[in-house]
């Protein structure tokens, strides 16, 4: 057995698209590069969002903030 301090790189095998993958592939690069502009649009939204409060000098409301709703709890009938 050869220990030479490499290991095998087995070839790379190259295989043709037939034009349903290809066209698929496409509309699929075609659907991410949609997605990141999206994403982008909606982070330059928020920036932009962000720095009118900071502009305005808004500061944010402290309220006490509850995970219950306001009023008494149903009551529970026991089994």
């Amino acid at each position: 057995m050869e220990e030479s301090g490499q290991e095998r790189i087995p070839p790379v095998r190259v295989v043709e698209l037939t034009t349903p993958e290809f066209i698929w592939e496409v509309v699929r690069g075609i659907g991410v590069t949609i997605g990141l502009l999206i994403l982008w649009a909606l982070e330059v939204v928020r920036n932009v969002w962000f720095k009118m409060l900071d502009f305005l000098n808004l500061k944010p409301a402290h309220k006490r903030a509850s995970a219950f709703p306001p009023g008494e709890p149903p009551r529970r009938n026991a089994a």
